[in-house]
Order: structure tokens, then C-alpha cells, then sequence
């Protein structure tokens, strides 16, 4: 299938358009009204060099919050407040290291500047969220995405303790669940998120899923 190069124009191509590998589109801009509208239309971005690039992947994963799995390391921090845990008090910090924590197996990041600098006026607008996690009043570990209706859609995490982002998103998890959110967006497979009750769907239902739960 062709790779579609995005303009000027504020559109997508249809997502079962999209690469085997889930990548549908590249170009455009990271203005909130399209970020806002790939959101929506069940795509995300994906950096390559300085080019972004949009992805749709089938299947998608995904976490029912119902479905949340806490094992017994985690029982324990929650029992004994290991970490205080705090919402959209330290968005710049998280994104920030979100984007230069080093992951094994990664050689860099996806964020970019722009794409640091995007998020943070979709946070300013009210649209991104951030989770945190402190350990005698430092940033431990925490994690950002995008909320839209009934929808989480997580974009990255990052830990410099450990279990400080299992913590995190243990807790936001349970404060999205308060906040009648039935679905999280996980976007690709980690084994790590599997084990906290993640799954693969097919792009189909996840994009009835968007229908249903995300306002038009």
C-alpha cells in the first residue's frame, strides 16, 4: 500500500490504508487541532529523524481498566505509601524525562523538542494529563497521555526508582476508573504492560471502541 504524505489540509487517510506495520501516513504538523484529530480517528505519532510519522498498528494494544492486574510488589508500595502520588502537578518534568531517560534496548527517543513542546500546550488546553510519583519530594517516576471522552491514550512513562512507574500507573489506572474511563490506549505490545492486564484487539474494534467513547 502507498505511504500517504500529509499537507497543509487537516485530514487523514482511512487507518485500514496503513503499512502491515500499523504506519499510515508522514508529514504535516503537530498542531493540537490535528493531534486532536488523529486521537480521535485512532492514529498517534511516532517520530522518525525530523519527520513525523502517523501510525494505525492492527491489532491494537490495549488495558480495560477493569482488567488491571496489581501484583504483590505493587500491593505492597500501596499498602505501606511507599510514593506519594500526585495529578498534573509536574507535567513539563514527566514529559521532559519521558524524552531522555534511557530505556534498554532503545537507542533514543521518539520525543522530540516540538514534540515536548505539542504536548506541553495540549496540557496548558487541558487536553494531556500527567501522573507523578515522589520519593522524598523528588520526581521518581510518572506518565503522560492525551484524555478524550471515556478514553486514556498513554503516550510514554518513565521511572528513575524502582516500580516508581508500575506505582504510577498502577494509581492513575484507579483514578481513571473514578473518572468513568473504559478504555486505555497502550498503542504497541510491551511485555511489561501485558503483565499489568494489557491486550491485543483487532484495529477494528478498537476504532468502534473510539466511536462509542470519544465525542465527534
Amino acid at each position: 500500500m502507498p505511504l500517504f504524505a500529509l499537507d497543509t489540509q487537516l485530514n487523514f487517510p482511512p487507518v485500514h490504508l496503513a503499512e502491515p506495520d500499523g504506519l499510515l501516513a508522514m508529514g504535516g504538523d503537530l498542531s493540537v487541532e490535528r493531534l486532536l484529530l488523529a486521537y480521535r480517528s485512532g492514529i498517534f505519532p511516532w517520530y522518525e529523524d525530523d519527520t513525523p510519522l502517523w501510525w494505525c498498528p492492527d491489532p491494537r494494544f490495549v488495558l480495560f481498566p477493569r482488567d488491571l492486574k496489581i501484583n504483590k510488589t505493587t500491593k505492597s508500595l500501596l499498602k505501606k505509601n511507599e510514593f506519594r502520588f500526585s495529578i498534573n502537578t509536574a507535567f513539563k518534568d514527566v514529559i521532559h524525562h519521558c524524552k531522555n531517560v534511557l530505556r534498554e534496548g532503545q537507542q533514543g527517543t521518539w520525543i522530540t523538542d516540538e514534540v515536548e513542546k505539542a504536548y506541553c500546550k495540549l496540557h496548558e488546553l487541558g487536553h494531556a494529563h500527567s501522573a507523578e510519583v515522589w520519593k522524598d519530594n523528588k520526581l521518581a517516576g510518572g506518565l503522560y497521555g492525551i484524555k478524550m471522552g471515556k478514553v486514556f491514550f498513554g503516550e510514554s512513562m518513565f521511572s528513575l526508582e524502582s516500580n516508581a512507574s508500575r506505582f504510577a500507573f498502577t494509581k492513575y489506572v484507579q483514578q481513571l476508573t473514578k473518572e468513568d474511563i473504559e478504555l486505555i490506549d497502550c498503542q504497541v505490545y510491551t511485555s511489561y504492560l501485558e503483565s499489568m492486564g494489557a491486550c491485543l484487539i483487532p484495529r477494528v474494534e478498537f476504532i468502534e471502541l473510539l466511536q462509542n467513547l470519544v465525542p465527534r
